[in-house]
């Protein structure tokens, strides 16, 4: 028997310490119908803070994807709320996150840097305030 592909996104929040982390789990090939469930979900989170200036933490190491139609619903959400994240932390594991990893941070007012190593994005996060320049940084460590 076939095992079926896991697809979807998980949504969470994670404490290190004193700092609070929006935790996005990203595996296998997204879906419009991935975007019709987790967006109002997002949406729901971010409308409960008055100024929302988000850290998050985003882990695409299983993502293999998009269909189109997700990918335009992602950019659209990027679009939307890109200006509610302060720090954008995405782990992966392959070139093309990486490069995706680039492309998204054009959509988004927040600081964004791609890592291989949870430890090195967590770290980032924790002091992303001391010394935020409010620009895209490139990846130095992986």
């Amino acid at each position: 028997m076939r095992k079926p592909d896991k697809h979807g996104l998980s949504l969470g929040i994670e404490r290190i310490g004193r700092e609070f982390f929006l935790y996005i789990r990203v595996v296998g090939k997204l879906t419009h119908d991935d975007y019709e469930i987790i967006t109002p979900m997002l949406e729901s989170a971010l409308s409960a803070v008055a100024h929302p200036r988000v850290k998050a933490l985003v882990d695409i190491t299983e993502l293999h994807g998009w269909e189109l139609r997700a990918a335009w619903d992602d950019l659209k959400l990027g679009l939307r709320h890109g200006s509610e994240f302060s720090h954008i932390a995405v782990i992966g594991e392959e070139g093309w996150q990486e490069l995706a990893t680039k492309v998204a941070g054009w959509f988004t007012a927040a600081s964004t840097r791609y890592f291989e190593d949870r430890c090195d994005a967590l770290e980032w996060l924790a002091e992303a305030e001391k010394t935020d320049d409010g620009k895209i940084e490139e990846n130095t460590g992986a």
